[in-house]
């Protein structure tokens, strides 16, 4: 498996089970820190792409991750150390539920929390173990996920996901009844007339006007349009 380069940092990915994926840049790119993050957190890091996306966009001081599978976790680090901004970047090995129990014991907070979780919630989980956590509710509910970001988002700070469509109006609702609130929200799709497939959504403690927007990504078959060459410009080595 080959290294994957952007612009500024370099994956290698020959130990996480979830490969370099759209999913992940469209998060690291889309997420607002218009509110300048000091502190990040990357909920489920698998090769570390967005902690480091976040290193790259943001003056933030620490900029850490939370990944349970234990070759997952190894990958990030092994990523983070070799970028330009190891002495900011911190992985940790363990559960998201038994991370932020600690850390909200210890009163500690992230101005922004970004996750890329696993959303495949039907039973046809594969043999591989470091996949199934990755890719399947089963290692994180959305209900947990929520509720660790609830207990360690600080008061002005802001939590974006990417989801599939489908999901949406059900993790809106579940955030809502907790105290989280949509602020902006981006739907996504392959092309102009293909269907919507993924939910970017930011969230925070404060009930705002709901800021909705489309993004298309190809024109045509790897032509893309302006508005994702945009978005990801800056990490994409020919964009």
């Amino acid at each position: 498996m080959k290294p994957f380069r952007f612009k500024e940092f370099t994956i290698h990915q020959d130990k996480s089970a979830m490969k370099i994926g759209t999913d992940a840049v469209l998060l690291g790119a889309w997420c607002s820190i218009n509110h300048y993050p000091d502190t990040v957190l990357d909920v489920g890091s698998g090769t570390g792409i967005i902690g480091l996306m976040l290193a790259q966009r943001t003056n933030a001081m620490t900029v850490d991750a939370v990944e349970i599978d234990e070759a997952a976790y190894e990958q990030t680090v092994e990523n983070f150390e070799q970028s330009d901004w190891g002495d900011r970047l911190f992985c940790y090995n363990a559960s998201f539920q038994e991370f932020a129990q600690e850390l909200s014991e210890e009163e500690d907070v992230y101005e922004l929390i970004v996750a890329n979780p696993p959303f495949y919630t039907d039973t046809y989980e594969t043999e591989n173990d470091s996949r199934n956590k990755a890719r399947f509710t089963s290692s994180l509910s959305f209900q947990d996920l929520l509720i660790g970001v609830k207990s360690i988002l600080a008061e002005n700070g802001l939590f974006s996901v990417i989801i599939p469509c489908k999901e949406e109006a059900n993790f809106v609702a579940l955030a809502e009844e907790i105290g989280l609130f949509l602020n902006r929200v981006c739907r996504v799709k392959g092309n102009e007339k293909s269907e919507i497939v993924r939910s970017l959504l930011e969230f925070s403690f404060i009930i705002k006007d709901v800021q909705e927007e489309q993004l298309v990504i190809e024109k045509e078959r790897h032509q893309y349009t302006d508005a994702y060459i945009e978005l990801t410009k800056d990490f994409y080595l020919k964009m």
